[in-house]
C-alpha cells in the first residue's frame, strides 16, 4: 500500500510502497478514504510522544470502508462505512468494564501506537468495541474529522466541562479542537469567548458561534480580558491548544467554582505545570483532563449531527493528497493552520 513515513524524528518523510497491515483476529482493516492532520500528528513526528518508533506511519483521524474483518468479528461487513476514536479499548479491562474506554488500560492507538491512517489501509483492534458506523447522511471527510478534535471537543464541553445554557464558556486556541468546542458549546446555550493568535481562526470562531474573540497576540493580560468579557471569569474554561500561555490563561480566567478543562495535550516542555494553588482551594476551582471519547458515546452527537445543530463539515478547511500532507505536517512547526486539514490517501 501507499502510506506516508518518516523514518527518522524531524526528518520529511516520503510517500511511498510499505506492506499492507494484517488484520487482527478481533479487528479489522480500515480501507482509508480521508483522514484529518492534526496537531497530535506533528507531536508524534517531532518525537514527543514515548509510544511512537520509527520508521513510522502517522495518522490517527480516520473513515473509509471495511476491508477486511476479522474471523472473531459479528455485526460488521466488508463495505461498511466506519469511522473510529483515536483511543482504541480493549472492552475488558477495569477501566473498559466501567464503561471509560477513553483511559483503557491496554489502549492502541493507530498513528501512534501502530502505524496510523496515512495510508490506503489501516489496521484497528477489538472491532466490536472500537467500530462507528457512519450514518448515510454524513460524508466520508466529515466522519474523518470526528475521531479527535470533534469527539475529544464533544466530550470536553458536555462530559467534562458540564456545559449548560447561559454559562459562560472560554476556548484557548481555534485549531480544529478549538473550533469543534466553539461550535459544541454555543450549540448548548453558552456565550463562548473564543482566544487565539491569528485572524483567520478568530474569524472561524465567530462562525462556529463564538460570542466575543480575544486576540491573543494584541492583548497584554488574555486572562483579564476574559474575565471582563464575561463579567466575572468564565464558568468553564478550555485549552484546546495545549502550551504553557493557554494553560495558565485559561486558569485564571476562570470565575469561582469555575471547571478548567486540559483538552490540548500538554508535551514536550510545556508538560510539566506550575499552579499556584491557594486560588484553587479559596475559589473552588476545578482542574479536569479530558482523553478523546469513546465509540459507545458517539450516538448522542452523530444525532446531532444528523440533526443539523452541529455542523462539523463547516470546521473543514483544506483538502489535500497524501504527498502534499507532508508539507502540511511540516508546517506545523510554524502554527497550526485555519480549520481543519483533510488528507485522502
Amino acid at each position: 500500500m501507499r502510506a506516508m513515513v518518516y523514518e527518522k524524528f524531524r526528518e520529511r518523510p516520503m510517500v511511498r510502497g510499505v506492506p499492507s497491515p494484517s488484520c487482527p483476529p478481533a479487528g479489522a482493516i480500515i480501507r482509508v478514504q480521508a483522514t484529518g492532520l492534526c496537531r497530535s500528528d506533528w507531536h508524534a513526528w517531532m518525537g514527543h510522544d514515548d509510544d511512537v518508533t520509527v520508521p513510522h506511519v502517522p495518522g490517527h483521524e480516520l473513515a473509509g470502508t471495511l476491508a477486511e474483518v476479522g474471523p472473531e468479528v459479528t455485526g460488521w461487513r466488508i463495505g461498511d462505512r466506519v469511522t473510529t476514536p483515536f483511543v482504541c479499548a480493549c472492552g475488558s479491562c477495569e477501566r473498559c468494564r466501567a464503561g471509560d474506554h477513553q483511559v483503557c488500560d491496554r489502549q492502541t492507538q493507530p498513528g501512534f501506537t501502530h502505524w496510523g491512517s496515512f495510508a490506503e489501509l489501516v489496521a484497528i483492534e477489538h472491532a466490536e468495541v472500537n467500530l462507528v458506523r457512519v450514518p448515510d447522511g454524513v460524508d466520508i471527510a466529515t466522519a474523518a474529522s470526528l475521531g479527535c478534535r470533534f469527539a475529544t471537543a464533544y466530550r470536553a464541553v458536555v462530559a467534562q466541562g458540564r456545559v449548560h445554557d447561559g454559562a459562560w464558556v472560554a476556548v484557548h486556541g481555534c485549531g480544529g479542537l478549538g473550533l469543534s468546542a466553539v461550535m459544541i458549546a454555543a450549540a448548548r446555550g453558552a456565550q463562548v469567548v473564543a482566544v487565539d493568535v491569528t485572524g483567520p481562526a478568530l474569524e472561524l470562531a465567530r462562525r462556529a458561534g463564538a460570542t466575543v474573540v480575544v486576540d491573543g497576540s494584541a492583548e497584554p493580560d488574555v486572562a483579564a480580558a476574559v474575565r471582563d468579557a464575561t463579567g466575572g471569569g468564565a464558568h468553564v474554561s478550555i485549552d484546546a491548544l495545549g502550551c504553557t500561555t493557554t494553560f495558565q490563561n485559561s486558569l485564571r480566567g476562570l470565575r469561582k467554582r469555575g471547571r478548567h478543562v486540559q483538552a490540548g495535550l500538554l508535551l514536550a516542555e510545556h508538560a510539566t505545570q506550575a499552579v499556584a494553588m491557594g486560588p484553587v482551594v479559596a475559589n473552588e476551582l476545578e482542574i479536569l483532563g479530558s482523553h478523546g471519547m469513546a465509540a459507545h458515546d458517539y450516538p448522542p452527537m452523530l444525532a446531532e449531527i444528523a440533526a443539523g445543530t452541529l455542523r462539523p463539515e463547516l470546521l473543514i478547511g483544506r483538502e489535500l493528497t497524501l504527498e502534499d500532507g507532508v508539507d502540511a505536517l511540516l508546517a506545523m512547526s510554524h502554527g497550526s493552520p485555519a480549520g481543519v486539514t483533510i488528507l485522502r490517501p
